[in-house]
């Protein structure tokens, strides 16, 4: 297998609720290559997107280890994942996470402003025609159709150039071809900068297209359904 940019060690989360602890994640062992897209599949309520979350630092894990790039996210305080967040990661979520308050220009040109990039409403003008919203730069959030959003989310995450994008059910809100449009977006960014991708979908035709299939079951890695190893 090629550099692992992720990789999880018996990776497990508990969560405190009403009725007492639950178990969410119970032992994930997994690695991800650089460059490869990697599908996360399984019912709902199996822990897809609470790894998804380990694997970016947006939930800390409560046993084991979660590595990204060879730096332990479970020992680095808020603000240490906060920095490595901005500096590595793009992330895309189902319900677009827009500031409703900025419009599209300013969603994009956020992220790129806080790494330090003087350019960075000249970048995110480019990104956001680059996907056919040239017309759209003003516009704000509510403005927008969903399709428009999550092309502007996508636009946000990548233009700072991640060397890891993590997508949680990116086409989930969507009609059929403007999921299909977000598809393709994504996959390109992959195909021209070698971006390593993990999402979390229940697209069948979205999880065919990934090297990888992983299917999550009451927490753990089934390791007897699909898996898909990239030809």
């Amino acid at each position: 297998m090629a550099e692992a940019v992720l990789s999880l060690e018996d990776a497990q989360l508990t969560l405190s609720g009403n009725a007492g602890a639950v178990e969410i994640l119970k032992g994930i062992s997994l690695d991800v290559a650089r460059g490869e897209t990697l599908g996360l599949v399984g019912p709902s309520g199996s822990g897809k997107s609470s790894l998804l979350m380990l694997m970016g630092g947006l939930e800390r894990a409560t046993g084991g280890k979660v590595l990204a790039l060879g730096q332990d996210l479970t020992t680095m305080n808020e603000d240490a994942l906060a920095r490595f967040r901005l500096s590595h990661m793009g992330v895309v979520f189902q319900s677009f996470h827009l500031i409703p308050t900025m419009t599209a220009l300013e969603n994009v040109a956020t992220p790129l402003e806080l790494s330090g990039a003087k350019d960075a409403f000249d970048r995110a003008e480019a990104e956001l025609r680059a996907i056919g919203l040239g017309t759209r730069l003003d516009h704000y959030p509510s403005q927008l159709s969903g399709g428009e959003q999550q092309r502007v989310a996508l636009a946000r995450a990548a233009a700072p150039r991640p060397e890891i994008l993590l997508a949680d059910e990116p086409t989930g809100n969507l009609d059929g071809a403007t999921g299909q449009v977000i598809m393709d977006l994504m996959f390109k960014l992959r195909d021209k900068y070698g971006t390593t991708i993990v999402m979390v979908t229940h697209a069948p035709e979205l999880a065919e297209r990934c090297d990888r299939i992983v299917h999550l079951s009451d927490g753990r890695i089934d390791e007897n359904d699909l898996h898909k190893a990239a030809e």
